[in-house]
C-alpha cells in the first residue's frame, strides 16, 4: 500500500503547528509529511521589531527547521518556492520540481497591505519578514550615521525623524523599540537624544483597537511620556523619499517611514485558482477546507485563510488564530486518514498583549485580567516560552532565554539589564581559583587524616581519614551499628563495658567538647566562639532519604570515599576552569545536603553565593571551558540535531 502523502506549504506559525501535530498523531502510520518553505528556517514573526530596533541579534528570531524537526522522522523538509497547484491531479508545483499529494495544507501567510498608497513600495519600509527587519535595522544605522555629520539643520532633523504608519501591535511595538534604541544611537553617533523625533501616524480615531480602551490609554500615556508623537485621524496619502503627505495636505519631513498599516494574503497564492475574499485571502469552510475543493483534501490555514466564524468577522490575522486554524486542519486530516469525524473550527483567543519597548507592556488576558508594565511583559515572555514548549524545542527555548535575559545590552530587557551576563567574567577568575583550592585543601584533609603529610603519601589514610573503617557521618542508625560492632569486638576480652561506653560516646558525635559551650550564630568565625550549625538535627523526611541511601556501615564507608573523590574533582575542575557551571551547581547541592545532615555551619554558608557567582561563565576566562564548552556544543549539537543547512 502506497504511503499517504501530506504536503504542508509554509513554515510560519501555522505551518509549523500543523506539521508538529500531524507528525505526532500520525507517528507509526504509513504517511509521509513534507514541509515546503522558501527558507530553511522559521521566523518568530512576533519578535521582528526586536531585530529591526537593534535589541537582539538577527539569529535570535531565526529557528532552523532541521533543529525543529530533527526527531520527527516522518517529516521531510524542502527548501523551495511553490509556483502553482494542480488541483485536479493533486500536485504541488515548485521551482525545483513537483510534489504529488493526498492531502494539502496551505499556510503561506500574509504580506503588508499598502492599500495602493503611492510611494510606499518605493520609499517606505515594511515589517513583515526577516528580510524586512534587517533592512530597517541597516537603514536606521546608516541614516543616523549620515545625519550626525549633516550640516543642514532642517535636513538633519528630517533624517532623524522616524515615522511608523499604523497603530496596531506591529506599529506600536516597532516605535517602542525605537524609543529604547534612541539612547544608544545618540551615544554612538555623538548626538543628543532630543535630536530624534518619533511619530505614530494612524488613520483611525484611536490606537491599539484590539485592546480595551483602558489598556490602550495606558500605552498612549507611556509613549507620550517618552517623547512619541501620536497623530490619529491622519491617513497617509503619499510617501516620498524625504517626506510623507497626510490627507489634510500637511507634510512630515522624514527619510524613514515604516508601514505597518495592514495585512493581506500573500500574493504568491493569488494564482492558485481558489476563491478569494477580502485582502486576497483564500476562502475555506468550517473545517478549513478550500471552498470548492473539499473533495481534493486541500486545506487553508493561518493568515491566508478567510473563514467567518461570526458573520462579517473573518478569523483575525494573529498568531493564536494561525495556530488554531492549523490545529483544526491537521486534526481533520488525521480524522480522514485514521477514520473519524471532522470537527469544525472553534476559536479560543486567550487575550492580547503588546510590548512598548523592552520594559513596558499592556495585556488583556481572557477578557478579564488587565496587566501593564512589568507584569504584562512578564506574561509576554511566559507566552513565548510556552510556544517553544508547544513546538517541542528545548534548544530554542534556551536560546530565547539567553537572548532575552542574559545576552542583552543597554538594559533592554524586563530586568532592566540586571540579568545581563555582559559583565567581565575575568574578575571572577581569582575567586574561582581560590574557591577551587579551598575545596582541594578541605577534601585532602579527608584523605590525609590527623597525622598525614601532603608530600608523604605513605602517611595518608591514617587515623581521622575518611578512607578508614571509621564512620564519620553523625547519623544515629550508623553510629548505633558502629557501637554494636565495637561492643561485639570487645566482648571477647575484659574491656566490653569500656568498648560499649566508647561506642556510645562515638554515637554522640557532634556533641563532646563542643557541647560544653553555647554555639553562636554568625557568618564568620569569632575567636573563642563555637560556630552554630545550620541544622542541629536532620529533618524526618531527609532522614528517610539518608536511611535509604546509606542503610548500613558498608554503604556509608563507600559514600565517605566517593564524596571525598567528588570534592577533589570539584576542586580541580574549578582551579582549571573545566565544567565550571556543573562544578558550581554540584557544590550547591552538596552544601544543601550537608546542611540538612547537620554537618554544616553558618559561618561557611558563603559557599553557596560564591558557587552561584561562578556560574556566570567564569571558566571561560583563563579556563578550559573557553575551548571545551564550545567544542562540546558543536559535537552534541551535531549528534542531536544533525547537519544544519541553508537549504533542505
Amino acid at each position: 500500500m502506497a504511503k499517504e502523502k501530506i504536503i504542508v506549504i509554509g513554515a510560519g506559525y501555522s505551518g509549523v503547528a500543523a506539521t508538529k501535530l500531524l507528525s505526532k498523531k500520525l507517528k507509526g502510520t504509513d504517511t509521509q509529511i513534507t514541509l515546503i518553505d522558501r527558507h530553511s528556517y522559521h521566523t518568530m514573526m512576533t519578535e521582528l521589531h526586536e531585530v529591526a530596533g537593534g535589541r537582539v541579534e538577527p539569529t535570535a528570531i531565526q529557528y532552523d527547521l532541521q533543529r525543529l524537526f530533527c526527531h520527527n522522522k516522518n517529516v521531510e523538509i524542502v527548501t523551495d518556492t511553490v509556483t502553482g497547484i494542480d488541483k485536479e491531479n493533486k500536485v504541488v508545483q515548485t521551482k525545483m520540481g513537483e510534489y504529488p499529494f493526498d492531502y494539502l495544507i496551505i499556510g503561506m501567510g500574509g504580506e503588508p497591505n499598502d492599500f495602493g498608497t503611492p510611494g510606499v513600495k518605493e520609499n517606505g519600509f515594511t515589517l513583515w519578514s526577516f528580510e524586512d527587519a534587517l533592512k530597517i535595522r541597516k537603514h536606521i544605522e546608516e541614516i543616523v550615521e549620515k545625519a550626525a555629520i549633516e550640516p543642514d539643520a532642517e535636513k538633519r532633523k528630517a533624517m532623524l525623524t522616524f515615522v511608523v504608519c499604523g497603530s496596531g501591535f506591529t506599529g506600536i511595538e516597532m516605535v517602542g523599540e525605537l524609543m529604547d534604541w534612541r539612547d544608544r544611537l545618540a551615544k554612538d553617533f555623538k548626538l543628543s537624544k532630543d535630536d530624534f523625533t518619533l511619530k505614530v501616524v494612524e488613520a483611525m480615531p484611536t490606537i491599539l483597537n484590539m485592546l480595551d480602551r483602558g489598556g490602550a490609554a495606558k500605552a498612549e500615556r507611556y509613549m507620550k511620556k517618552h517623547g512619541v508623537e501620536i497623530l490619529t485621524e491622519s491617513p497617509i496619502v503619499e510617501v516620498a523619499k524625504d517626506h510623507i503627505v497626510l490627507k489634510d495636505g500637511s507634510t512630515i519631513p522624514t527619510h524613514t517611514l515604516i508601514w505597518t498599516a495592514g495585512v493581506k494574503a500573500t500574493s504568491d497564492a493569488a494564482d492558485f485558482g481558489i476563491e478569494k475574499a477580502r485582502a486576497n485571502r483564500l476562502v475555506a469552510n468550517q473545517y478549513m477546507q478550500a471552498k470548492g475543493y473539499e473533495d481534493k483534501n486541500i486545506y487553508i490555514i493561518g493568515d491566508l485563510v478567510y473563514y467567518e466564524e461570526t458573520p462579517g468577522k473573518p478569523t483575525p490575522q494573529i498568531v493564536q488564530a494561525a495556530e488554531q486554524t492549523a490545529h483544526c486542519a491537521a486534526e481533520n486530516v488525521i480524522a480522514s486518514i485514521k477514520g473519524g469525524e471532522k470537527h469544525p473550527f472553534k476559536s479560543n483567543y486567550q487575550g492580547f498583549m503588546v510590548s512598548i519597548g523592552s520594559r513596558y507592556g499592556v495585556a488583556n488576558l481572557f477578557g478579564k485580567i488587565k496587566l501593564s508594565g512589568f507584569f504584562a511583559m512578564f506574561m509576554k515572555h511566559v507566552v513565548n516560552l510556552k510556544y517553544f514548549f508547544d513546538i517541542r524545542s528545548g534548544y530554542y527555548m534556551f536560546q530565547y532565554i539567553m537572548h532575552e535575559f542574559f545576552h542583552i545590552k543597554d538594559e533592554r530587557n524586563i530586568m532592566r539589564g540586571h540579568s545581563s551576563r555582559y559583565g567581565n567574567v575575568l574578575w571572577s577568575v581569582p575567586l574561582r581559583i581560590f574557591y577551587g583550592f579551598m575545596w582541594l585543601i578541605e577534601s585532602m584533609k579527608k584523605v590525609l587524616g590527623d597525622n598525614g603529610h601532603l608530600f608523604q603519601p605513605s602517611t595518608w589514610f591514617g587515623e581521622g581519614s575518611w578512607f578508614t573503617d571509621h564512620i564519620v557521618f553523625p547519623f544515629p542508625w550508623l553510629q548505633e551499628q558502629a557501637a554494636t560492632t565495637g561492643a561485639s569486638a570487645a566482648a571477647g576480652g575484659s574491656g566490653a563495658a569500656e568498648a560499649t561506653s566508647a561506642a556510645s560516646g562515638a554515637a554522640a558525635s557532634g556533641g563532646g567538647e563542643a557541647a560544653t559551650q553555647a554555639a553562636h550564630f554568625g557568618f564568620s568565625y569569632a575567636y573563642g566562639e563555637q560556630p552554630m550549625q545550620v541544622l542541629d538535627h536532620m529533618p524526618k523526611w531527609f532522614e528517610s532519604i539518608m536511611k535509604f541511601m546509606m542503610p548500613n556501615k558498608e554503604v556509608a564507608l563507600f559514600f565517605q570515599k566517593f564524596m571525598t573523590i567528588v570534592e577533589i574533582g570539584i576542586a580541580l575542575a574549578l582551579i582549571v576552569g573545566l565544567f565550571t557551571w556543573l562544578a558550581s551547581a554540584t557544590t550547591i547541592a552538596l552544601v544543601v545536603a550537608f546542611c540538612l545532615s547537620g554537618m554544616f555551619f553558618w559561618v561557611n554558608i558563603w559557599f553557596i553565593p560564591v558557587a552561584i557567582a561562578l556560574m556566570n561563565g567564569s571558566g571561560r576566562a583563563f579556563g578550559l571551558d573557553h575551548w571545551v564548552v564550545p567544542w562540546l556544543q558543536r559535537k552534541l549539537g551535531h549528534w542531536w540535531y544533525g547537519d544544519v543547512k541553508s537549504r533542505y
